[in-house]
């Protein structure tokens, strides 16, 4: 069995549909619907159950999906390796985010960083998914909280300020109260967000608005008048409709961190751009450690 042939197997495995698979791929639907049908052939076995609601692994795949995540990984880490080898400033980055550090945070450091080594080119991944640094999904990635994982090198850069805003024309809302006004929250489904607890503590009587998962998004209805938002300062502070609000003390500080599969570690353009973000954010007027 070949590599390409257990790619497609673990993509249509995981998606549950031959559309899924194709787009993870990056392939045509019939190309993979064709690979699996030679690949079922060529086994002997029927790997997926034909169902209403897609693909679903039989007895014979279940048994073989251990194995084939086994080839999968030998396969990443010598394509990992072998990258790591790499020492020409050349050739692509990926780079993970989400939405609001990829939007406001990284635009002066890719600007820099494509000018000195305009060979590289960049792709920004934004989301609230968590691209795979094990799958090369990404090259380096920053987040809110130290990686998992025993194989990714990570150091935290620097303590996230964060501020509440209102519409630059708005009316300041009462601090302890908050009657009258209205709260743009974050949807908490994702996990918790000390800011907006705090936020709901300092303005208790205020009812709740809308929440979104995206803080750029956020920032644009505060914008408009529909209600307070807490922020992180590189995205409020940068949206001329909108007003930070002085209060007793700030919102909860919060820790970005950067991260990069450590067979990766000998990357050159890799190393470029660790050293170049970790200068560039360790001068950052929003850090806190700065106060």
């Amino acid at each position: 069995m070949e590599w390409s042939d257990v790619r497609i197997f673990l993509a249509v495995a995981r998606a549950g549909t031959l559309g899924a698979a194709a787009r993870a791929l990056r392939l045509s639907h019939p190309t993979i619907g064709r690979r699996l049908r030679a690949l079922e052939a060529s086994t002997g076995q029927t790997l997926f159950q034909r169902t209403a609601d897609g693909l679903v692994l039989t007895g014979e795949g279940s048994a073989i999906l251990p194995l084939a995540e086994q080839m999968e990984e030998s396969a990443l880490t010598m394509q990992r390796r072998l990258a790591g080898e790499q020492q020409k400033l050349e050739g692509t980055l990926r780079v993970s985010s989400a939405d609001w550090f990829g939007a406001f945070v990284l635009p002066p450091v890719m600007a820099e960083y494509s000018r000195a080594y305009p060979r590289v080119d960049i792709e920004v991944l934004t989301g609230t998914r968590l691209f795979s640094l094990a799958q090369r999904e990404a090259d380096v990635a920053f987040r809110i909280v130290p990686f998992e994982g025993q194989d990714i090198v990570q150091r935290r850069l620097i303590e996230m300020r964060y501020g509440v805003y209102i519409a630059a024309d708005g009316r300041d809302p009462v601090e302890g109260d908050g009657t009258g006004s209205r709260l743009i929250a974050m949807d908490t489904s994702t996990g918790r967000f000390p800011d907006i607890e705090w936020l709901k503590q300092r303005f208790p009587h205020a009812s709740l608005a809308m929440r979104s998962n995206n803080r750029h998004v956020q920032a644009q209805m505060c914008s408009k008048g529909m209600g307070i938002a807490v922020l992180p300062r590189p995205v409020g502070d940068q949206i001329g409709t909108l007003r930070r609000l002085h209060l007793r003390d700030d919102p909860p500080h919060r820790e970005i961190w950067i991260g990069y599969h450590r067979d990766l570690r000998r990357l050159q353009r890799l190393r470029a751009f660790v050293e170049l973000a970790t200068r560039h954010l360790a001068h950052a007027s929003y850090d806190a450690s700065y106060d």
